[in-house]
């Protein structure tokens, strides 16, 4: 009884989870009369792809490249900031402690609303002519993200024996030679892990697209979904398709990394 009650509850959360997924590819597929259709054709309906043509209509290809740029350019910023940050934080000694309050400050800066910052980032970038720029929103995007892969990266370091390195250096290996050749390919999973998360959060990030960019040169995937709700119509068919597509690319690389994945989130789990 146990076993059945543990698999059914795996069975509706994995419903629950599937549900809207499903709900949005198939109205994607589907004629606008089937759209709206009552009772809602759940399973048989005729399958159509003009709603895919026409999400590819217009500026959705400079969408899309804007955001796998940005996304892919913040992700590998705050990687190459922020695993040096952690390392330093998790090897060396700091007086006083202060490698633990450090950390703290750190992480302290997830906890702030994205929206009050808004308006000092406008003013920011408006004075250094990054305002509408594909470069301003990778700087934001990778602050945003930097602490995260600092306190993530952190924990899965102190999970590495110091004896390694230390035998490392004792063969003559300097600091930087220990996490690029040692460290870093044992902590791999955990690289793996965070470089997913950063990827994720950059490639849904909607707030600071949708204020910080005014045309469509700079505009991300999210914004330009949003545009097909006009004043006089929801093009539902259109934000479904553009919906699907946009879900592929982080698909595609987390089975990638799935290897990783798995064992990257909880090997940092005890310390940190």
């Amino acid at each position: 009884m146990k076993t059945a009650l543990k698999y059914a509850a795996a069975g509706a959360a994995l419903l629950i989870a599937i549900a809207p997924v499903y709900w949005l590819v198939t109205i994607s597929l589907k004629r606008e009369i089937d759209q709206f259709a009552y009772p809602p054709a759940w399973f048989v309906f005729e399958p159509t792809l003009e709603h895919y043509s026409d999400a590819f209509r217009g500026s959705f290809t400079a969408f899309f490249l804007n955001s796998v740029t940005l996304a892919t350019g913040s992700t590998i910023a705050a990687l190459l900031v922020g695993v040096p940050a952690a390392y330093g934080l998790a090897r060396f000694d700091w007086p006083r402690n202060w490698n633990e309050n450090i950390a703290g400050w750190i992480l302290s800066t997830r906890m702030l609303p994205p929206i009050v910052t808004i308006v000092p980032l406008f003013l920011m970038l408006r004075e250094a002519r990054l305002l509408n720029s594909l470069v301003g929103l990778t700087i934001v995007y990778t602050a945003f993200n930097l602490p995260f892969v600092v306190w993530m990266m952190r924990g899965f370091f102190d999970e590495v024996p110091r004896e390694i390195e230390e035998a490392a250096m004792l063969d003559g290996e300097t600091a930087v030679g220990v996490l690029l050749r040692i460290v870093l390919p044992l902590v791999k999973p955990g690289l793996a892990a965070t470089a997913v998360f950063c990827l994720i959060v950059a490639w849904n990030e909607f707030l600071f697209a949708l204020i910080l960019t005014q045309t469509e040169s700079a505009m991300t995937l999210p914004v330009g979904i949003a545009s097909r709700v006009t004043q006089y119509e929801i093009k539902w068919g259109a934000m479904s398709a553009a919906g699907v597509v946009a879900m592929l690319p982080v698909l595609i690389f987390a089975s990638v990394a799935q290897r990783y994945l798995v064992r990257g989130l909880s090997l940092g789990a005890v310390k940190g």
